[in-house]
């Protein structure tokens, strides 16, 4: 009598999966928990991201090096740092596990629907009031069923929430551009001077920085870009200048150059028109001033995060038509950090 066929189940279905059980279901799991560990530096912090404890993580993350028999991170206390064999993971990981938790959205979207999800958008408080009120609406009003949040967080803080993927995106404007960020110029407003009405500087049709450094400033606070760009581009000439009065934020400023406090240079994105200020325009002396999205490089854009964009570009071309307004021309720019 002939032996019977010997079975190999097991075998099979290792040899299907590949080396090490790479199609098993739980690699998935492993690589999330991997991708969000690398990206904020502690497992702690990516347990509560995927909503699990931090033995189980950390066992996920020792499982995945095992079967790669590598090490992914360099491990020194509570924090981890990638090492090259994980950072190269994380590069061909971070895209494939985007694509897999967004693809009911984006399938959704392909078949031309965008009728649930959330949108999450991180940006200072001048970019939610005089640039965000039309493309905010015009989603709104197209995909009733896309949840919108709006945070309204300083310029470092946005661009924290960019980086640990706590927003899909910012929106702002940027002089230089770290290496691990991408930002996409939409819109430029102008450098603008302004003052009280009757103020002596209004009275000329031109002003020089030599009139300017006469009287004086008020900026915003110190450590942020338009301080240093105003800094530079005075000593770059020469001229020494006085702040009389440090505030935050172009409503602040406004304000109080009103009451006469002293005089400004902003961006013309804040003036409405309706202000009681004299402006003249400064572009002799500074760039003109790009916002846009700020996303993290390799960052998979879901389909509303797609479509939040072309809204803004559509928005703003239009507007810039309407106006003769310059948009923006590529990814040149000139921030070192996301400001409102």
């Amino acid at each position: 009598m002939p032996a019977a066929p010997q079975s190999r189940p097991r075998e099979t279905a290792r040899a299907a999966a590949g080396p090490s059980g790479w199609g098993s279901q739980n690699r998935l799991k492993q690589l999330r928990a991997f991708c969000h560990a690398a990206r904020v530096g502690s497992i702690s912090v990516a347990a509560e991201m995927v909503s699990l404890s931090q033995p189980t993580v950390s066992l996920q993350i020792q499982s995945l090096e095992r079967e790669l028999d590598t090490i992914l991170f360099e491990r020194r206390g509570p924090k981890i740092q990638l090492t090259p064999e994980g950072a190269l993971l994380f590069e061909l990981a971070q895209p494939l596990v985007q694509g897999i938790d967004g693809l009911q959205e984006t399938f959704a979207a392909q078949c031309g629907r965008l009728d649930r999800g959330r949108l999450d958008i991180a940006a200072g408080e001048s970019t939610i009031l005089y640039i965000l009120p039309a493309p905010v609406q015009r989603f709104a009003e197209q995909y009733p069923g896309i949840e919108l949040q709006l945070h309204n967080v300083t310029g470092r803080d946005g661009l924290a929430m960019v980086r640990a993927d706590e927003v899909d995106l910012a929106v702002g404007s940027m002089l230089e551009v770290p290496d691990d960020i991408r930002y996409i110029p939409i819109v430029d407003y102008r450098p603008t001077l302004i003052m009280p009405l009757g103020h002596p500087l209004a009275e000329k049709s031109q002003v020089s920085l030599q009139d300017i450094a006469e009287h004086g400033l008020i900026l915003p606070p110190r450590h942020l870009s338009t301080w240093r760009l105003v800094d530079l581009v005075f000593r770059q000439q020469g001229l020494s200048y006085q702040v009389r009065l440090e505030a935050g934020g172009w409503e602040v400023i406004k304000k109080y150059v009103a009451l006469g406090l002293g005089i400004s240079i902003v961006t013309d994105v804040c003036l409405t028109g309706e202000d009681p200020l004299a402006r003249r325009p400064l572009d002799a002396y500074f760039p003109a001033r790009s916002y846009g999205l700020v996303l993290r490089r390799g960052k998979f854009m879901s389909a509303s995060s797609k479509r939040f964009q072309a809204l803004m570009t559509e928005l703003f071309l239009a507007g810039a038509e309407r106006s003769d307004q310059p948009l923006a021309a590529g990814d040149d720019s000139f921030e070192d950090g996301l400001l409102g």
